[in-house]
């Protein structure tokens, strides 16, 4: 377990903005017995996210904020946080970028799931860019968030092969069945060796 043994489970936060399929992933994670992670807290832009219902299956709180004013909505995530007693957020398909104000506040504690092998396809739009450049190879990454749109420093990739008859829709199928496979494991080797 390393840096772990014996110490109390990091207290953590996903932040989601739709199907929530990685933030089931993790809260599965973070029910096994030697899993070093708590989620105390569902942060969401979007009430009507199906993520939603994972968090109130498991009794977690969560807070659904409106982002029309990103200045407000943020002050209100921040209070939230505080109030939980976060040490690690876990953006899991999270569509809002956050302000530098936040990434300050948590620096170094801030982990992110993309659908692309970074550095390669930053941004959205991931899938329909790897089949239009007739990539042989995509997966995912875990990664710290900085100030720069995906480009803090990577702890784990996983790369799948593209079949010729994939097309945006199955490659997004298969990719995130890769993510939902990597990124408990990626947050527990960032705990390990970071933390």
């Amino acid at each position: 377990m390393g840096k772990l043994s014996g110490k109390k489970k990091l207290v953590v936060s996903v932040f989601i903005s739709g199907r929530g399929t990685n933030l089931n992933s993790l809260i599965e994670f973070s029910k096994k017995k030697n899993s070093p992670i708590q989620i105390a807290l569902v942060i969401c832009n979007n009430k009507n996210a199906k993520g939603l219902n994972y968090a109130k299956k498991h009794k977690i709180n969560f807070l659904v904020v409106n982002y029309k004013n990103k200045n407000k909505a943020e002050n209100k995530i921040l209070i939230s946080l505080k109030k939980n007693k976060i040490s690690l957020i876990c953006l899991a398909g999270f569509m809002k970028v956050l302000s530098r104000k936040i990434i300050n506040i948590y620096k170094n504690k801030i982990l992110n799931i993309h659908p692309s092998l970074l550095p390669r396809y930053k941004g959205l739009n991931t899938h329909s860019r790897v089949i239009k450049n007739k990539d042989r190879f995509t997966g995912c990454t875990v990664h710290l968030v900085n100030s720069k749109l995906d480009s803090g420093k990577i702890i784990l990739q996983k790369r799948i092969k593209v079949f010729k008859k994939d097309n945006e829709y199955s490659l997004a199928k298969r990719v995130l069945k890769v993510e939902n496979l990597i990124y408990p494991i990626a947050i527990r080797k960032f705990i390990e060796t970071t933390l």
